[in-house]
């Protein structure tokens, strides 16, 4: 990752970024004298500590850390089972909310007055963070325990795009009807699900956000550090939103290769150039597919700066590589619909239909989407 996060790239913004977790002063008075629990992972960081290590040492009342997808110090593989135990360095209590439970029991917030989320996001509707903020707005709600966002910068906030999620299709990697790319911060989607009545019941939850300061829709945020293991560039977080539908075919989208959302191949991919073999890697890759055969694949890596001009989805590399195995029945599996939110999608691309006629497909779903998005918006566009 770039190590300078605070440099806008295509506006004439000049001040620094200031994330939410690094606004102590307008947070700190709010916690003073309050039993603390922490929704967090190796991105709070405020500054170059972390997020928790700050609060203890300010003498705040840190009592219970929860961590998501890929643990709390972020080292464990995509859709590896976390599992809950003891941070070495603080001693608090870690429950995972990822494996098993993903959301939290009655009893993990007993005897808690606050709860904190404060994760770095990547703005893509199938990144398993939203979904776990939503869980843990919702346990709150229940019990009446208020939340507190530490807004961060969204890195695709710059442009929204793609298929709406249908219903009948929610699931962890997609809990609500917003489209693939949905250009809103965490603070911002924690409105819109507590303003559209998205929590179970249409329950409320009591949310503060601690908003961002000199950030808007319209910067390039670079990360200060990897948000999980196979996002280890700028390249893959841009990449991610149109190459993560790989996941839902036959292909290899890079895990267990140094280029993970940047190579896509398979063994008889005959347009690839690229050779690669999937391997496992501790931390990032747990059996990936194809480990161990070696794949004809292609670096979309120069994809990139068309995203950043054209800010929209790339679904051209799934659209060439499913007509390059129309005669392969296999070539989608069963996350697919579950990836896209919808059955037309995958019907669509089966069917030969254009780019543009799919797009058309979704202009009426996006445009609702924009309605309900504006009403929550902090930060200019």
């Amino acid at each position: 990752m770039a190590e300078n996060n605070r440099t806008p790239h295509n506006n004439k913004q000049t001040a620094p970024i200031i994330t939410g977790a690094e606004r102590t002063d307008v947070y700190l008075p709010l916690l003073q004298n309050m039993n603390i629990a922490v929704v967090s992972n190796h991105t709070s960081l405020v500054g170059k500590t972390h997020l928790v290590d700050t609060l203890v040492a300010l003498g705040i009342r840190v009592k219970k850390i929860f961590s998501p997808e890929h643990g709390f110090r972020g080292d464990a593989a995509a859709g590896e089972h976390v599992i809950s135990g003891v941070d070495i360095k603080t001693g608090l209590p870690v429950v995972s909310l990822y494996g098993n439970k993903k959301k939290p029991a009655h009893s993990d917030l007993h005897g808690i007055e606050l709860v904190i989320y404060d994760i770095q996001d990547v703005g893509v509707r199938f990144y398993t963070y939203i979904s776990t903020m939503t869980l843990m707005m919702e346990a709150c709600a229940e019990q009446n325990i208020p939340v507190i966002i530490f807004d961060r910068p969204n890195p695709n906030g710059f442009y929204v795009d793609g298929p709406v999620l249908e219903n009948g299709f929610e699931s962890f990697v997609g809990m609500h009807p917003v489209p693939v790319v949905y250009g809103m911060t965490i603070g911002e989607y924690a409105l819109m699900v507590n303003g559209e009545g998205w929590l179970k019941g249409g329950l409320k939850c009591e949310l503060k956000v601690i908003e961002v300061l000199s950030y808007q829709h319209t910067t390039l945020y670079h990360l200060p550090v990897k948000p999980s293991p196979n996002l280890a560039t700028m390249e893959a977080v841009y990449l991610y939103p149109s190459l993560c539908f790989f996941e839902g075919t036959f292909l290899s989208v890079g895990r267990g290769t140094p280029k993970p959302f940047q190579w896509v191949g398979h063994p008889n991919f005959l347009p690839g150039k690229l050779r690669f073999t999937p391997v496992n890697t501790p931390g990032a890759a747990l059996n990936p597919v194809l480990i161990g055969q070696e794949c004809r694949g292609i670096d979309y890596t120069f994809l990139v700066d068309s995203i950043l001009q054209h800010k929209r989805l790339y679904l051209e590399p799934l659209i060439e590589a499913a007509s390059f195995f129309s005669d392969n029945p296999g070539f989608f599996n069963s996350y697919f619909n579950i990836l896209a939110g919808n059955c037309a999608l995958q019907k669509q691309i089966q069917s030969k239909m254009s780019l543009d006629e799919i797009k058309k497909e979704w202009n009426d779903s996006l445009e609702a989407f924009h309605s309900i998005r504006k009403k929550y918006l902090l930060y200019p566009e």
